[in-house]
């Protein structure tokens, strides 16, 4: 992809571009540019509080590893929150925005530009805990792709650290075709964000903005349980799963599922 291309290209059946690699290609400039009147930070901070802060605190992190920044919300608001941060994204389109965003609130991002499936290649630490928000891991079409992005998560992290990821609740568009509602991670007005192609293996979403543009992503949707499956057979131990930040919740209900995953070992597991 041409650094600042401003057009998507999916070719002549969008439905079937369904690879890993395509990501990179989906976040084209002009894409990028608007993102954030997707996010709403100030509607995002609102609805999400102190639930990532209090997570990572809870577990005495200090350093984080945000391997899906995208333009930078949660690396800066764990930065303004004390903690230290490394960004990560796949897209040099994001990172570049994400450093942007960061230096206008008054706080220089340290940036990687790394592939998942490769992290430690290029992130040469350990740390307390990895974050992977923002529905990103749904960007993985197959699955040993996952597992291997997982194992990378998992070898980043020290011997008591965490791994906090989230994923949209596909389950409910699955199942029950329950629209999402957008009333905690994607808080911006002027933006409409609908699935407009859902199937076992694709989840096609529609962006369509005020100024009349329309961008896509297709994504892989991944189911609920067969996340903690893969997060339990990668090495993880106990893993806690939220809906919308919440403990109980009807699981046809939230937007997002929530999975904290502890790395260090436990000889008697109890699922929850």
């Amino acid at each position: 992809m041409a650094e600042g291309t401003m057009e998507q290209d999916y070719g002549s059946d969008p439905l079937a571009v369904r690879e890993s690699n395509k990501y990179q290609e989906e976040y084209v400039h002009s894409f990028v540019d608007k993102w954030d009147e997707l996010i709403d930070w100030d509607g995002r901070a609102e609805s999400e509080g102190e639930f990532f802060i209090e997570k990572l605190r809870e577990i005495g992190a200090k350093k984080v590893l945000d391997v899906a920044t995208g333009t930078g919300f949660h690396s800066v608001q764990l930065m303004r929150a004390g903690f230290e941060v490394t960004s990560v994204d796949g897209s040099a389109e994001m990172l570049s925005k994400a450093f942007d965003n960061a230096r206008e609130r008054g706080y220089m991002l340290r940036t990687i530009q790394a592939d998942w499936r490769w992290l430690n290649k290029s992130v040469h630490d350990l740390y307390d805990a990895v974050i992977c928000l923002g529905n990103s891991f749904t960007h993985l079409h197959e699955e040993h792709d996952r597992r291997k992005a997982l194992a990378e998560y998992y070898a980043t992290l020290r011997h008591d650290g965490v791994l906090i990821l989230d994923q949209r609740n596909y389950d409910a568009l699955l199942d029950h075709q329950v629209k999402p509602t957008h009333n905690y991670y994607y808080c911006g007005d002027n933006v409409v964000a609908e699935p407009e192609h859902i199937d076992d293996t694709l989840a096609r979403f529609r962006y369509s903005f005020q100024d009349g543009s329309v961008f896509h992503l297709n994504m892989f949707p991944l189911r609920q349980q067969y996340v903690r499956r893969l997060m339990h057979e990668v090495g993880f131990q106990r893993i806690e799963t939220f809906g919308d930040f919440q403990e109980s919740y009807r699981e046809s209900e939230p937007d997002f599922f929530i999975h904290v995953a502890e790395k260090a070992y436990r000889e008697q597991v109890s699922e929850t």
